[in-house]
Order: structure tokens, then sequence, then C-alpha cells
């Protein structure tokens, strides 16, 4: 069964559901290493990279869908710079989203929290759906692999028992059969009593299923980006340029000794995955816009798509992405773009609960730390 587990864990591409983590190499992999401190705020808003943000002045009458906000769009710069890369020592983690860019969006409406296990729930009631991770991988999919070996399954967090070195990310995930959103720990794992947590284990055309089921969609990635800046212009985090602001966390982030048992602190008010809305909203008053869980958007990922887009020297209104994926660490992996961080981002290892920066995933791998929310167009 090991060995099972394990082949199953690489043909689902944990490399993608590593979320394009920054990866820490250490000089001694036998020394604990301990989290640093985010004291040194990169000056982004006086960059003259970033430009002002000019909000669309138009509203709409009447009310907004239940559980929206209505994001007014406008121009904005778009992307995360080089000064960024001092934050906590860390290398690498702004590369795929420089250079900063000018970018229009039209309004919309956006979930003002991640669709939550309760929704998702409606949704496949009202259906019968059932998602990637709970269905049994195919010999068409998996053409070289043993009929035993195809199993159902998603991918979980797996502390370690002490410290390690971090440059191998599959010290702490593992291919868990018999999880799903239903079993989001496990098979003997349940939801109930977390009809409000964030539905996870989702890929992503369980994602545009249960968006078009809603008469929504998933949002562009500049969409995401701007409802997450709040009209705001360069800031480091959604909330602002001080991670703690007056010594309180903003997100669910991982505090601590990443990634072994017990090492989160909880510092932020939890540890592990939280219910929606535990923090103080945005400007716009989007819930979780940093942290907690990782969210699909809709464009495929491509490495050198933002470069593509400032060489054009114009401002560029509602991109879509591009029109194919390209990681040239993983040429052969379908892509689409994630966004946010999750409660497993931690200033060791990975600070992408940085606004302007980006994450991906392989379309069909999911993960206990990777859910999505709508938009609407008007």
């Amino acid at each position: 069964m090991k060995n099972k587990i394990i082949w199953i864990f690489g043909l689902l591409t944990i490399s993608a559901i590593s979320i394009a983590y920054s990866f820490t190499k250490l000089s001694n992999p036998k020394k604990e290493t301990v989290a640093m401190e985010c004291n040194d705020v990169p000056n982004t808003a006086a960059s003259s990279d970033f430009k002002p943000t000019v909000e669309n002045k138009f509203k709409p009458a009447g009310k907004n869908p239940e559980g929206m906000v209505w994001i007014p769009g406008g121009e904005f710069s778009m992307g995360s710079n080089v000064e960024d890369e001092s934050l906590c020592s860390i290398k690498g983690v702004t590369k795929d989203a420089a250079p900063i860019h000018r970018v229009h969006v039209d309004g919309f409406y956006m979930d003002q929290t991640e669709v939550t296990n309760e929704e998702f729930e409606k949704f496949v009631k009202a259906t019968g759906y059932i998602t990637v991770a709970e269905q049994k991988p195919t010999k068409e999919e998996f053409p070289t692999a043993n009929e035993e070996d195809l199993v159902t399954g998603s991918v979980v967090f797996t502390p370690t028992p002490s410290a390690v070195n971090l440059n191998n990310f599959l010290q702490w995930w593992r291919y868990e059969p018999g999880t799903d959103w239903r079993h989001p720990d496990g098979p003997q794992s349940t939801i109930k009593g977390k009809e409000k947590y964030p539905v996870v284990h989702v890929v992503y055309e369980d994602a545009a299923a249960y968006a078009k089921w809603a008469g929504k969609r998933l949002p562009t990635e500049a969409e995401w980006e701007f409802a997450a800046r709040g009209g705001k212009t360069g800031n480091l985090y959604a909330w602002g340029n001080d991670l703690k602001p007056k010594g309180k966390f903003q997100a669910n982030i991982y505090q601590g000794h990443f990634p072994i048992k017990d090492g989160d602190t909880g510092e932020d008010g939890f540890k592990g995955i939280a219910p929606t809305g535990q923090y103080a909203p945005n400007a716009y008053g989007l819930y979780d816009m940093a942290g907690n869980v990782w969210e699909w958007v809709n464009d495929w990922y491509s490495v050198d798509y933002y470069k593509s887009l400032a060489e054009s020297g114009k401002t560029t209104k509602n991109p879509k992405g591009p029109d194919a994926y390209y990681d040239p660490n993983d040429p052969a992996e379908i892509k689409r773009v994630h966004r946010g961080g999750s409660f497993l981002c931690t200033d060791q290892y990975c600070t992408r609960y940085m606004v302007g920066t980006r994450g991906k995933g392989e379309i069909r791998s999911a993960a206990n730390h990777l859910g999505f929310r709508c938009v609407k167009s008007i």
C-alpha cells in the first residue's frame, strides 16, 4: 500500500500542488530553522513602479447579490517588484509576478468569502456532482498504472516529526486514499460542524462547475488582484504594509516552526484551516484575500505573461490571461493560477500571502489548502 500511495502521489503531480512555494535551501539540513520576523517593509507604495489606482465611478442600482460585494474596477498597477525580494531573505517569490504593469478591469460582484462546505454541499445535492477527488483515476489518464494503484483520494499536509531541510516538499505532503471535500483530512474525517469552513480538495473543473451552477464564474487574475488591493496603491498586503498592525495578525497563516508537528503556534488564532470571515475585511468588504486557502482563478499560468503585458507599453483592458500555459519547471503540466496563499504560508518558506504574488497548480490536482471564490458580471 505504501508504494501504491507514493506512486499515485507522483502521478497527481504534487509539484503543482506545492503552489509555487519558493524554496529556501538550508546549509545544514539537521539544524532546526527558526521563523524569521518580517519587520523590514519594502517601500513599495513609494516605488515609481506603482502608479495611483483610479477606480471606476459607476455603481449598479439595487441590492448586491446575496453574499457578494460590488468591486468598482478601474485602472491599477498589478504585480510585485524586486524590492519585495528582500522580505525575510526569501528569494524568487516575485519572479513570475514582475514586472509591475498597468491594467484596467470593469466592475463586477465578488463573493465576500471563499465558497464554504455548506454552499458546495447545496450544489452537490442539487446536481449530483462528483468531484475529481471522488472519481477513480482511469487507465486513459495513467496508461502505465496498475489497476490496483488507481484509487480515489487527494493530497493532505502531514507535519514532520522533527525539523527537516525545506528543499523537499514531499516530506510534508501525502496522497491519502478516500480524501475529498467531504473528508478533508482523510476517509475518517468529516465536515460536520465545519459548514462555514472553505471547501477544499476541489480542482479547477470542480470550481468552474460550481460557479456555472451558481450563475457566476471564476475571477480573472487581474480581477482578483484588483479586488484584493481594495482600491489602494502598491500595498504589500491586502490590509496595508504592516504584517501585524497593532501587533495583530490579519490573516490565517503559519507561525512557528514549519513543517513540524505542533510547529504552528497559532498566534493568529488558528492552527490549520479556519472558518471564513475570522479577520477584518479589506477596504472592499472581502474576507480572507490572504491566507486560509489558496483560490483558483481562471487564467492559464505562464511564467512570462506579465512581461509580455508590460512590454506592450499600454494599459491592458480586462486581461484574461495568456492563450496557453507555460511553466519551464514543469513544461508538461497544464496549470492555472492560484492566488492568496494559505494557512501553510510562512515567512520561513512561502510568503505568497503578499497581495501581488502568484501561485500555480495543475488543473486536476487538489489539496487540503486549496479552494476558490466566485465573481459575477453585470
